[in-house]
């Protein structure tokens, strides 16, 4: 009876830290003559995923190695850098209007000589003030 009556207080103990949550926290520090030479920070928290993710704790849904739908996010990028689907192709997007831009100056710019930037501003501004 005595072993039934702790595995009982074992559940009830296990399910209590898990629907609340608890952390252990420890520091590690090495030290030589005043001098820190290495520092280890460990904290653990142990937690429901349905009460980490109450805490704002999602990590493991953006990891390729433990979330299948990560990977598939991953997967998603061809060789240009564009996302078939995602919170990040708009920076994509305006990245490749960025690439292009900058290729279209220096394509515009043949002289190669140092300041040759000034000039094109320059050229582009009697344009402008001409019209």
């Amino acid at each position: 009876m005595a072993g039934e009556r702790q595995s009982a207080n074992l559940a009830d103990l296990l399910e209590r830290i898990l629907d609340k949550g608890i952390v252990i926290v420890g520091d590690v520090r090495v030290n030589l003559l005043d001098i820190e030479l290495l520092t280890i920070k460990l904290r653990l928290l142990v937690a429901s995923v349905d009460r980490a993710r109450e805490m704002g704790i999602d990590w493991w849904e953006h990891d390729p190695s433990l979330s299948s739908k990560a990977r598939t996010e991953q997967s998603g990028r061809d060789g240009d850098g564009r996302v078939e689907g995602g919170a990040d192709r708009e920076l994509l997007e305006e990245n490749r209007r960025l690439r292009e831009r900058l290729a279209a100056l220096e394509a515009g710019d043949t002289s190669g000589a140092p300041g040759a930037g000034d000039g094109a501003g320059g050229r582009a501004e009697q344009k402008e003030g001409g019209s």
